[in-house]
């Protein structure tokens, strides 16, 4: 029996993403840029499978080619005939549903790999009963042998994701090493290169060990061609050892990116959206980031668009060393109801800022007022779908320049729906202030985090030039009581020094702002929360952020010390803070369930959440503001590992917890996204069932123009690269 969590349930809660009545009040220009954009992120997100592990594309392609040529309904008589029960035949749809809505077959919350929940001699009897394998045997006798054995294999290293021993990546060959991918960090430093769109390879010639940084881009040749002054490619030698710079990573579905961001440019609704295009098509043809950051920076000066989206190497969370970007992007339309709110949280911000329990200098020097919207997503392509983001990441536009918030509407409309029977380790007198509170507060949460969670702070920066942004004789660090005498310095960014810990440590800071700030009765008055509900909406707040800790268990792995998820690895060391408190704030007990299984009972003193709970969150969050501006990696490193690290001694055996929590997890839902399709002069939304059959037509008609270039591609793409992995 493989255990639970490497498998997805065939009670999966799969639903689809409604943007129907938003799609349908577009004019018909605009649902023509939200579609070209749309084709954009969808071909770009397919980088994701090269980006997740060495098997994720030729299972991708494996799938694909079976369910272009038969449905799953279709496909069930087939199964039928070969010997599959009906739980085993929706135990295989409910697998390819999985790769397909995670892009690969690892978890895109909590980078745990998943394998199909029937005998693998049963799905090779699938594989090969089906149209597709009678039609081309050899092809997908080659495909299936290329890909099967990792399908299932459970072997330590390919459990979860992670960098050498610790796990599986192909951001960096299979015989990197976290001092290789350190050295490549102080090499990308070093050339002023930013390492959100490369992969590192470290190759032995000769004895002689080269790296080669390969950068994404459309254009394959290294030497500057037009449209190009220079270019970052080729050969140099940093500390004794030889780098050399290319071009062409995932080359076709960069040119495919461009191509379609070429064709949404005519249906731009201002100059503004026509420049940023611009720049993203540079950026994505070239391998430059720097034409990213250009691009952004038009995105940011396009206030409040009606159909809104962002492109490109964003998040980090799932290199292993905290710097690479995974491809995301996404297109959504504006909410104009909710939207009104986050407005007035945006109007409020600077007064709530001030609240903050840092000294004013460790705060931006202006509040740059952001865009923020609440957004209907009409795709979102990557290996998840976020309830809120704050972009760009760009530490120094962020900083001088400004950055949007997006809180993704109806995601959060069907995302964190629960039923009371699957309310876990709550009190049962919680229950019912829990389901009618957790979207609410869920909202308020989101907000806080997004604006002034990551809009929030400054990083204290010496130049290249050895100009400082801060006063360096005045800056007192309130911690110490002494001046400050650490900063960032050169090409220095906070993904670069703080590193492996660097995101979930700034979704921990994120969410103990939002945690803070909601206790003002200002904030909770603009989402229209009053009275008893304002109360109730913090105390489920707080309960919920709690509960999270716990559940964050699940994330962690004990044998190599290592968390797996950074907004879960956030909420357990809030969890922790908040028991540090003592005073009764928070109670966490082991107990036996109604059906004689460990479980464990959370319990939180809502009369002492203003005034420990405040306390505790307050003397944290300085800390970690203190550490992050002060780029003083070796303290943050100490409290935030100290924080995160899971026991079994001391007054709550943590890894005994895990074991209960991993006993009774609920999968994540899974989510169908609408595809759109031009006929004539007018766009069509295409939707389908929520299920895993309407999640696999989803993908399989998405890409049918093209199928068969597309999947030679990349199985091209995939195979070139096999030799790295081992």
């Amino acid at each position: 029996m493989v255990d639970s969590q490497y498998y997805l349930p065939n009670d999966i809660g799969i639903s689809a993403l409604d943007c129907r009545e938003a799609f349908r009040l577009l004019s018909p220009q605009e649902k023509m840029y939200a579609h070209y954009l749309s084709r954009a992120s969808w071909y770009g997100g397919l980088v994701v499978l090269l980006q997740t592990s060495p098997e994720s594309t030729n299972i991708f392609v494996l799938l694909q080619r079976i369910f272009r040529k038969e449905t799953p309904e279709e496909l069930e008589n087939v199964a039928t005939r070969v010997g599959l029960s009906s739980e085993e035949y929706k135990a295989f749809l409910v697998y390819a549903a999985g790769l397909y809505a995670n892009m690969g077959n690892y978890k895109s919350f909590g980078d745990t790999k998943f394998v199909p929940n029937l005998p693998k001699e049963k799905l090779e009897a699938l594989v090969k009963a089906s149209q597709a394998f009678q039609e081309k045997p050899v092809e997908m006798e080659a495909l299936w042998k290329s890909c099967s054995t990792l399908i299932y294999s459970l072997e330590d290293r390919q459990k979860q994701l992670g960098l050498g021993d610790k796990g599986i990546t192909t951001y960096f060959s299979g015989n990197c090493t976290l001092e290789d991918a350190e050295l490549a960090q102080r090499f990308l430093d070093s050339k002023k290169l930013s390492a959100y769109n490369t992969r590192l390879f470290k190759r032995n010639d000769g004895g002689k060990v080269c790296y080669e940084v390969r950068l994404a881009s459309a254009v394959q040749k290294d030497s500057a061609v037009d449209g190009e002054k220079a270019t970052s490619c080729g050969s140099s030698t940093f500390e004794d050892k030889e780098f050399i710079v290319k071009r062409g990573d995932y080359c076709p579905l960069m040119e495919k990116v461009c191509f379609y961001l070429q064709q949404a440019e005519a249906f731009a609704a201002n100059e503004n959206q026509r420049k940023m295009l611009e720049e993203y098509r540079h950026s994505f043809t070239f391998g430059s980031v720097e034409s990213h950051k250009e691009g952004s920076r038009f995105w940011i000066k396009d206030k409040g668009p009606i159909v809104e989206s962002y492109i490109g190497f964003i998040e980090s969370y799932r290199d292993p060393f905290g710097s690479r970007g995974e491809f995301e992007g996404f297109v959504a339309v504006v909410n104009k109801a909710m939207s009104e709110r986050f407005a007035k949280l945006v109007s409020s911000a600077e007064v709530l800022l001030s609240e903050l329990p840092w000294p004013q200098e460790f705060e931006k020097d202006a509040f740059l007022k952001p865009d923020f919207t609440s957004l209907d997503v009409l795709t979102f392509a990557g290996s998840g779908i976020p309830a809120g983001i704050n972009i760009p990441n760009y530490d120094d536009i962020r900083q001088s320049e400004g950055f949007k918030n997006v809180s993704l509407g109806n995601v959060l409309a069907v995302a964190y729906a629960t039923q009371k029977e699957k309310l876990t380790f709550l009190e049962e007198e919680d229950k019912d202030l829990f389901i009618k509170w957790k979207g609410p507060s869920f909202e308020v949460q989101v907000g806080l985090h997004e604006l002034l969670g990551h809009g929030s702070g400054k990083l204290f920066v010496q130049d290249h030039k050895g100009k400082f942004n801060f006063e360096k004789d005045k800056v007192v660090n309130p911690e110490t009581g002494e001046l400050i005498s650490s900063w960032y310095q050169g090409s220095e960014t906070w993904d670069s020094k703080f590193s492996t810990i660097a995101s979930s440590y700034e979704e921990c800071r994120a969410e103990c702002v939002g945690l803070y700030l909601c206790l003002n009765t200002q904030v909770l008055s603009i989402f229209g929360l009053e009275g008893q509900d304002a109360e109730d909406v913090v105390y489920i707040n707080w309960l919920s952020m709690v509960r999270a800790g716990l559940l964050g268990l699940e994330f962690y792995t004990p044998e190599n010390k290592n968390w797996r998820q950074a907004h879960m690895q956030a909420r357990f060391v809030i969890l922790r803070v908040l028991l540090e408190a003592g005073e009764g704030l928070v109670g966490l007990k082991e107990v036996v369930g109604p059906d004689g299984k460990p479980d464990a009972r959370i319990t939180l003193d809502r009369s002492k959440i203003h005034t420990v709970g405040k306390n505790a969150i307050q003397r944290f969050l300085c800390k970690l503001q203190v550490f992050k501006s002060t780029a003083d990696v070796e303290g943050g490193r100490a409290l935030y590992d100290g924080y995160s690290s899971v026991g079994d001694s001391g007054a709550t055996n943590f890894l005994r917890l895990r074991e209960t929590v991993l006993l009774r997890k609920e999968a994540r839902k899974m989510f169908v996204q609408a595809n759109t399709r031009v006929n004539g002069d007018n766009v069509e939304l295409v939707e389908y069932d929520s299920s895993a059959a309407g999640l696999i037509r989803s993908f399989t008609e998405r890409f049918q123009e093209d199928a068969d270039q597309l999947e030679a591609d990349l199985l091209e793409l995939s195979e070139k690269d096999v030799p790295c992995w081992c």
